[in-house]
């Protein structure tokens, strides 16, 4: 009995912190970032650097004028800037990640009780935000200096069975998957920087696979089945626009996605069907965004009906009340 040691909770421990976690979604994000200034240049730079910057700085604001823990340091807001900044176009004014920044920070995320307890994912709403109060400047994409039209905005504007070619009217395979002269937001157009980060996450066990290749699957099996205006190239339609990029690290966010397998599954399975309806049918050439969030939205039902029942807990049933 002497060897019994008595101790508060909790009793299970992990080296794993918010910090920890949060550093290991930034390196993930790096070889999309790097990417990203490739091909878009030091104005794409400028626009990370700025959102980051000011995402650090409303936490910190917000937290002293409010009297609370200034948490800066555990990194997440480093991780919503980032993001919103790679939701950009190169093009967006500098001012713009400012905006989106004081909107996730604030508004997204604090209002709501800090990280943790904020029920959307703050880099996507402030995207959204930004959309609906400035669709121009936000739909709006250059590369090398010169204004262009995304893959999914051709695929959009060819109805009625408009003959499509990769390679012709549609920039070919490996442009899509390199993002080399592709138009499309900064961190979104090579696929390849995304699937490196996609390995280094399931490798630290940072993420599971389930939400980005079951996300990724639907959207496939959709465009295989069904197409979009008889046209079926489903290869093509999962490595165009910001699918990789939602998938993996937006869909994944901890606080805003289900916490069982099969919740997980589910909400996946929500967001590959609503990015393809609005894709296809939607007025939008791009549903990642918009899909993520409606799916946010639905989190709090997924987890009522797929988590488990506590252990040792009576039925749900008049006897048991009585009890």
């Amino acid at each position: 009995m002497d060897n019994i040691i008595v101790s508060g909770t909790p009793h299970v421990r992990s080296r794993e912190s918010v910090q920890s976690i949060m550093r290991d979604v930034i390196i993930a994000l790096v070889p999309a970032t790097v990417m990203g200034i490739v091909f878009f240049g030091m104005k794409a730079l400028l626009l990370i650097a700025i959102s980051i910057a000011s995402s650090v700085f409303f936490e910190y604001l917000y937290q002293k004028i409010m009297k609370k823990t200034v948490t800066i340091d555990d990194l997440s807001a480093v991780v919503t800037g980032l993001l919103l900044a790679l939701n950009l176009p190169v093009g967006a004014s500098w001012w713009m990640p400012i905006v989106g920044s004081a909107f996730a920070i604030i508004i997204a995320k604090q209002l709501f009780g800090g990280i943790g307890q904020n029920f959307v994912n703050p880099a996507l709403i402030a995207r959204a935000f930004l959309l609906a109060s400035y669709p121009t400047a936000m739909t709006t994409w250059h590369v090398n200096g010169v204004a262009t039209s995304t893959p999914l905005a051709i695929l959009k504007t060819a109805k009625d069975g408009a003959e499509l070619t990769v390679g012709g009217n549609l920039p070919s395979l490996a442009q899509v998957i390199t993002g080399q002269g592709i138009g499309g937001c900064i961190g979104e157009t090579c696929a390849i920087a995304l699937i490196i980060g996609f390995i280094y996450l399931l490798a630290r066990k940072v993420i599971s696979w389930r939400i980005p290749v079951v996300y990724v699957a639907v959207v496939f099996i959709l465009n295989a089945v069904i197409g979009r205006y008889g046209v079926r190239m489903p290869v093509y339609e999962i490595f165009t626009g910001g699918l990789f990029l939602g998938a993996i690290f937006m869909a994944t966010d901890y606080t805003t996605s289900p916490m069982t397998p099969k919740g997980q599954i589910i909400y996946a399975c929500f967001c590959g069907l609503i990015t393809y309806l609005i894709r296809v049918y939607g007025g939008y050439p791009e549903g990642v965004s918009y899909s993520i969030l409606i799916s946010n939205l639905a989190v709090p039902l997924i987890d009522r009906f797929t988590v488990g029942k506590i252990f040792g807990a009576l039925p749900k049933t008049k006897e048991a009340k009585k009890a």
